[in-house]
């Protein structure tokens, strides 16, 4: 009965092991699963930040957007593919500009100002683009250099 009952023993923790390797394999692989998935989603999510760059720089450069406008909506873009980029030299100065206008009023807020407020956070942004417009077209080219390199541009 000794000898009978070790072996029952035995193939019973045989059973759990390999459950447990069969359920510590099914994890793994679901790991690996997710792990592919979210490089997926991060890979979508900067093509999608590229194109939506590409498409503000060129505004930018050709006169059709704001270059206050253009400058905040690139340092959010930079910032989502990557924090350290806003840092750089050639894109510095969309901080710059967003520092400087960060206190002006957008969207819902700007329309409950008054129209003399209005005008008046007009004019700063008009001073802040004046100021700004050749560093900003600088940026601007550098943006679509920058999305022409991706990858290798991204270090």
């Amino acid at each position: 009965m000794n000898v009978v009952m070790a072996w029952v023993v035995g193939g019973v923790a045989l059973l759990i092991i390999a459950g447990l390797a069969f359920y510590a394999y099914r994890l793994w692989r679901e790991v690996k699963r997710r792990e592919a998935f979210k490089l997926d989603e991060v890979r979508r999510a900067h093509e999608q930040c590229l194109a939506s760059l590409e498409i503000i720089a060129k505004a930018m450069l050709e006169g059709q957007m704001d270059l206050v406008e253009g400058a905040l909506r690139c340092k959010v873009l930079l910032e989502i593919i990557d924090p350290a980029l806003i840092q750089r030299r050639s894109f510095n100065v969309f901080y710059v500009v967003y520092s400087r206008t960060t206190h002006l009023h957008t969207h819902s807020a700007r329309k409950d100002l008054t129209s003399e407020a209005r005008r008046q956070e007009d004019r700063e942004r008009q001073t802040v683009a004046e100021e700004f417009a050749s560093p900003l077209a600088s940026a601007a080219r550098e943006i679509l250099v920058f999305k022409q390199e991706w990858p290798a541009s991204l270090h």
